[in-house]
């Protein structure tokens, strides 16, 4: 079953500074029927203007994963990292007991395209902790590759979380293919460009809920970039 959650039925706001869609209820977006799928808590969409950001706050008890499409992106936080976060760079910050961070798009021209994604923890008050990593792009070449799993797998991030992220870039006519194992289930996000899955078509920050299926076929309807979530 594939139940597709199109771009334009997301929450959305537009507080001038920042451009946000939110897959599922969050902040001011409350939706009894988008709250969160499997594991998968957050989905948010976001463009900063140059020069704004989030100011310091607070998190816990949260797997928290960024990836820049475009622009960059700068974290601080309370456990003194400072970074700046580019595109093909994946963070993670596991919130765990408690932890304070800001984000901040230090651009004075160009505006930061990213997507913020959030798990639950497997448990509650797992010690704070911060990974920054880039995938290069051949990577990732019309092939999945592994970015974030429970056991940092082949060079991965690690997230505490039975959970898999994949990360590919498509060319026009591309594929890939996922098998999913008995129990589990999927969610496929469009980055960028057109892609048909198991023969359905999505655009462009589309996002699909995968479950009772075994396999999953990816083409690329265009030049595409996808991420696919494999949760229990």
């Amino acid at each position: 079953m594939i139940t597709v959650r199109p771009a334009n039925q997301r929450g959305h706001a537009d507080h001038g500074w920042l451009d946000t869609w939110h897959t599922f209820s969050f902040a001011s977006y409350q939706d009894p029927q988008h709250t969160h799928f499997r594991s998968l808590r957050v989905m948010n969409e976001d463009t900063v203007q140059p020069g704004q950001g989030f100011g310091a706050h607070p998190h816990r008890d949260m797997e928290i994963v960024t990836y820049v499409l475009e622009g960059a992106l700068e974290h601080k936080d309370s456990m003194g990292n400072g970074e700046v976060l580019r595109p093909g760079e994946f963070q993670r910050m596991s919130a765990g007991a408690g932890i304070t961070h800001s984000e901040f798009n230090p651009s004075d021209s160009e505006p930061v395209h990213l997507y913020q994604i959030w798990f639950f923890p497997e448990r509650k008050g797992i010690e704070p902790s911060y990974e920054q990593k880039r995938f290069a792009e051949e990577e990732r070449h019309n092939r999945l590759r592994l970015v974030a799993s429970r056991n940092a797998e082949d060079g991965s991030l690690l997230i505490h979380q039975d959970a898999r992220i994949y990360l590919s870039s498509l060319d026009n006519g591309a594929s890939v293919e996922f098998e999913i194992a008995p129990d589990r289930h999927a969610w496929l996000q469009v980055l960028r460009g057109s892609v048909a899955l198991n023969g359905q078509d999505l655009q462009t920050s589309d996002g699909a809920a995968i479950s009772q299926e075994s396999k999953l076929a990816v083409s690329a309807n265009t030049d595409a970039e996808i991420m696919l979530f494999d949760l229990a």
